[in-house]
């Protein structure tokens, strides 16, 4: 299956005929050319071989140089490697021998899906019964803050996409990310994405953004991912006054997620105990939602309600309210 190539292929589709098919099908997420010369592709989340890379390393280098100028970037042997974001929010991230091991450069393409799943598809596809995604619509119109974990591909940007469109229309949205993805139907959102290094421009962090967005009237924000302080920076607004926030972390895990935003906080290097900073979290924080990708299903396996923090005994005080299990799906708990 194929289908018109995007602007943002028409950059790169000279340079990789060899996975000319992989990039124009629309069922495929991600493309993989792995340094030992094998290819994959991402197909509804489970991997499938498609061959070996069938030309010279030398022509897979000098494709992925003309797609770094192509995005005012650079990759050679000073700088080998590359995380370039194609104009539709395709993502090519590359990096060449030696660092990577191989004969050939180790090459992820990511690419941009143009829809987004409703919570309604979510129920329909499996990811989540309708009975916590009624519980997450209460919390939603609620303006409870939650905190979405899980591990890479897992669809945390997916269900906060759902979630995110459910705001109503009337408040006023800050988008913050490191890479655009977070696709919203609102009338009233702004839009930032942090900039790397590059030639000739200085780098604007996440958490500049963050700061920064504060000036913008957000009533809520929906932050993309939180990587690193960044994490003290959210923990800062949400304690003025921008209850009913998004954002996603990666964890193992809806208790882990706690620790993990703590964690991060703490790379703020601020004065502020990590005992303080747990206890704003569990203050701050009202719902975090685990996701995780079971061979080629991805779906919610935890819902967990953030109560307090026992200052004695070092614990977050939780609910668990959903919990998948394999034998037969848990219900959510009457909150």
């Amino acid at each position: 299956m194929s289908t018109q190539p995007s602007d943002s292929l028409h950059l790169i589709l000279p340079f990789l005929r060899p996975i000319e098919a992989a990039l124009l099908d629309p069922t495929v997420s991600e493309i993989l050319i792995n340094s030992n010369w094998t290819m994959y592709v991402e197909r509804d989340g489970v991997l499938e071989s498609i061959g070996i890379w069938p030309e010279s390393p030398k022509h897979l280098t000098m494709a992925l140089q003309q797609i770094a100028r192509h995005c005012g970037s650079e990759i050679d042997d000073q700088h080998p490697q590359l995380d370039a974001r194609l104009p539709d929010g395709s993502r090519v991230a590359a990096m060449l021998p030696p660092v990577a091991v191989g004969a050939i450069p180790q090459v992820s393409i990511r690419k941009f899906q143009r829809h987004y799943f409703s919570l309604d598809a979510l129920v329909a596809a499996g990811s989540i019964t309708s009975e916590v995604a009624e519980l997450l619509r209460h919390a939603i119109q609620g303006r409870e803050t939650i905190v979405i974990s899980g591990g890479t591909g897992s669809g945390k940007t997916t269900l906060a996409n759902a979630l995110a469109n459910l705001i109503p229309p009337e408040e006023r949205i800050g988008v913050i990310e490191s890479t655009a993805e977070i696709q919203l139907n609102a009338p009233n959102v702004f839009r930032f994405e942090a900039r790397r290094d590059q030639p000739g421009l200085p780098e604007i962090s996440q958490r500049e953004l963050l700061q920064f967005s504060l000036r913008h009237r957000p009533d809520r924000l929906f932050v993309g991912e939180v990587r690193g302080a960044e994490a003290f920076d959210l923990l800062q607004a949400l304690n003025t006054g921008h209850a009913g926030s998004l954002t996603t972390v990666h964890a193992n895990g809806s208790e882990d997620a706690l620790n993990r935003l703590a964690e991060l906080a703490l790379m703020a290097s601020t004065d502020m105990p990590y005992l303080a900073i747990q206890t704003r979290i569990a203050r701050l924080i009202d719902i975090v939602i685990h996701v995780a990708r079971d061979g080629g299903k991805r779906r919610v396996t935890e819902v967990l309600e953030v109560h307090g923090f026992d200052t004695e005994h070092g614990l977050y005080r939780t609910k668990m309210l959903y919990q998948f299990q394999e034998t037969k799906e848990a219900h959510a708990i009457t909150r």
